[in-house]
């Protein structure tokens, strides 16, 4: 393993940001650490990267007890949400800062900024200044300046939270594209379920200080731990005791065995999509299903339904429903 986090607890005065976080993240691989706002996700981080100290507990990275490991000395690269850049320097510059405090050889610098250039298409920016660079392509600098000294783990705190959806988009594509090109150690943090489904080999679930799950994103996606990791990880509706996917739910316009009557409130087209909200015994439920499927149903505001799962959906008990224990 190339980060192992035992028996971490952080706290600030009487708020608990961590309570024994103990993770596993693998050599090589891109983890994603998802959560709320507030959940300890950037706090984990930034005790990995030797940012913050923890109150407890130990990390290890690539085999060296870093616990107590000044930054500088913990081999790893950090980019921030905002940059961080250096904004008198060029963006060549910026990037050759590492090398030239480590006192690398000029020679050695200027080829190994020119490489870094070209991995992330900028060098055709070289002797800009980073205001002249659009956000996206100052976040593609910030992670070559990062990985200009050959970090042995790559520390992204929500690096593309500051960027319109659409460049968001192009750059987890990218961040993909350039992981598996490099293959250096990659731990980010985001609070978008998507771009963790997207872009991480794994990803670790953390809520108010605690990890609820480990795992690759489909078993995350389709055998969640509780109740938490499914609603965070995509949409949820209630049907009877149990919560499940929308597109999860079986429609019928006759009476069937084991299925719950319900009422259609209102039918919502969403391109492809049709959304439709069902009074229920228990209260709104909400199917999701193909403009071909409703279409062949012939639904309607009003119209009488039956609702179940479909074989083989995955579903946990719904909280205070008579199967939760």
């Amino acid at each position: 393993m190339s980060i192992e986090v035992r028996g971490l607890n952080k706290s600030f005065g009487d708020f608990v940001a961590l309570s024994d976080v103990n993770v596993s993240l693998p050599t090589g691989q891109l983890t994603a650490l998802l959560g709320p706002s507030g959940g300890g996700k950037s706090t984990l981080l930034r005790i990995i990267a030797g940012l913050d100290t923890a109150d407890s507990g130990s990390v290890t990275i690539e085999g060296v007890e870093a616990t107590h490991l000044p930054p500088q000395k913990r081999n790893v690269g950090f980019v921030f949400q905002h940059y961080a850049v250096f904004k008198h320097m060029t963006v060549a510059k910026n990037v050759a800062f590492g090398l030239e405090i480590r006192k690398r050889p000029k020679a050695e610098i200027a080829e190994k900024v020119d490489e870094l250039l070209r991995l992330v298409h900028l060098s055709q920016f070289a002797h800009r200044l980073p205001a002249q660079l659009s956000g996206g392509q100052r976040q593609r600098m910030a992670l070559a300046r990062a990985l200009a000294v050959e970090p042995s783990v790559l520390l992204l705190d929500e690096p593309f939270g500051a960027l319109d959806a659409k460049v968001r988009k192009e750059l987890r594509d990218w961040l993909r594209r350039l992981h598996d090109e490099v293959h250096v150690t990659t731990v980010f943090v985001t609070h978008d379920q998507e771009e963790a489904l997207e872009v991480a080999d794994e990803i670790v679930v953390i809520n108010e200080g605690r990890v609820e799950q480990v795992g690759a994103p489909d078993t995350l996606y389709d055998e969640p731990a509780n109740d938490f990791v499914m609603g965070f990880l995509g949409e949820i509706t209630r049907l009877g005791d149990v919560l499940l996917r929308p597109h999860d739910i079986a429609v019928s316009t006759a009476a069937v065995p084991d299925a719950l009557a319900g009422r259609v409130t209102r039918v919502l087209r969403v391109g492809f999509e049709v959304r439709v909200s069902v009074e229920t015994p228990q209260g709104e439920t909400l199917v999701v299903m193909t403009r071909t499927h409703a279409r062949s149903l012939g639904l309607d505001v009003d119209a009488a339904v039956w609702l179940r799962p479909e074989p083989g959906a995955t579903t946990v008990p719904a909280a205070g429903s008579s199967l939760v224990r």
